[in-house]
């Protein structure tokens, strides 16, 4: 039966598989330019990666309940080894499936209250906060990938059809 749940499971198995298409065409960079200005928000490929760590590690802790996360801070590399980086994300995104998959169902029909980075007081959807979540994934992956495409490394296919596709072939052959 499709639920919500398992909608927001294979999700969050998705960010992960995407991820790794991305870090697979980015290790075919010098490392230079991982951590050079690339004209991105964060400017570097490093910065924007380990910007989406800490955000799925904010939203995380919103899911979870804790009203008052840990205040962010973008501006500083929180992981600055690429490889490190790379392996807090795959942690991270593992940790939120398997997070997210012992929930019950109705949770995921429930809202979350939790102070946002302007002090306030926010209440969202849980469904509306994981699809920003997964959405933020895919936006800071595009950058990425254009600038990875830009910088000759191979382009990164990450579309949610390939990871489809990849799936059914790894089911097929099991």
């Amino acid at each position: 039966m499709y639920t919500w749940k398992s909608y927001y499971v294979v999700q969050a198995d998705y960010q992960h598989w995407a991820n790794e298409v991305l870090f697979s065409a980015a290790d075919h960079l010098k490392p230079a330019f991982l951590t050079s200005d690339q004209g991105l928000f964060f400017k570097s490929i490093h910065h924007t990666v380990d910007h989406m760590l800490l955000v799925s590690q904010v939203w995380q802790a919103r899911l979870r309940g804790e009203t008052r996360a840990a205040e962010p801070d973008y501006k500083t590399i929180q992981h600055p080894d690429w490889r490190d980086l790379k392996n807090a994300l795959r942690k991270e995104t593992r940790h939120l499936q398997d997070w997210l998959d012992s929930q019950p169902d109705a949770w995921f029909e429930g809202k979350i209250n939790y102070i946002a980075n302007d002090g306030r007081m926010k209440d969202n959807w849980v469904r509306d906060a994981l699809n920003h979540l997964y959405t933020h994934y895919a936006h800071q992956r595009g950058q990425v990938s254009a600038v990875l495409t830009r910088l000759d490394a191979p382009c990164p296919v990450m579309d949610f059809v390939d990871y489809r596709r990849s799936m059914d072939k790894i089911l097929a052959e099991a």
